[in-house]
């Protein structure tokens, strides 16, 4: 036989996913075009910007496999519920030539704002230090259960397959 307080609470549970989701449900339906964020769920192509003679080719990005991180550590000025912008017409990344002057490349201020450094840093930079993480876990002597978090490519041709 169920105690009186567990049949409450399980019908307060009840209720209140059911409303949970009639609310979201109406709120769905009442949202504009504008107001509905598409979400690409496969791959991107990322290339150079227009105007930037490109060295290596397009790199093809598995959106959808970096789910699981947050999206603000990509998309760092995106201030939800506005659409992302591109990263190289935000006036975030928007540096498309290497100084001339290799020190003042060297500045990180100008360095991150060239589109190529931002996305090699923020890409390579996080695959490396997960390859880094599973490479201590496994160095610990702790038993490992499940699988260790899958790096991402940290070599040019692994992100720029040669054209041909």
């Amino acid at each position: 036989m169920f105690k009186a307080g567990v049949v409450v609470a399980v019908s307060l549970v009840v209720m209140l996913v059911a409303g949970g989701l009639f609310e979201s449900a109406d709120n769905r339906a009442l949202a504009s075009e504008d107001e509905i964020m598409n979400v690409p769920m496969g791959s991107l192509v990322l290339e150079a910007p227009e105007g930037v003679d490109a060295k290596r080719s397009a790199v093809e990005f598995p959106h959808g496999v970096h789910f699981g991180f947050n999206c603000m550590t990509c998309h760092h000025k995106w201030e939800p519920p506005e659409q992302i912008a591109s990263c190289t017409t935000s006036g975030c990344h928007d540096v498309f030539k290497l100084a001339e002057n290799k020190e003042k490349m060297a500045d990180s201020e100008l360095s991150v704002k060239f589109y190529r450094s931002a996305y090699h840093n923020l890409c390579i930079g996080c695959h490396k230090s997960i390859k880094t993480k599973d490479w201590k876990m496994e160095m610990s002597g702790r038993i490992i259960k499940g699988k260790l978090s899958k790096t991402g490519p940290t070599g040019c041709i692994q992100c720029h397959p040669k054209e041909g």
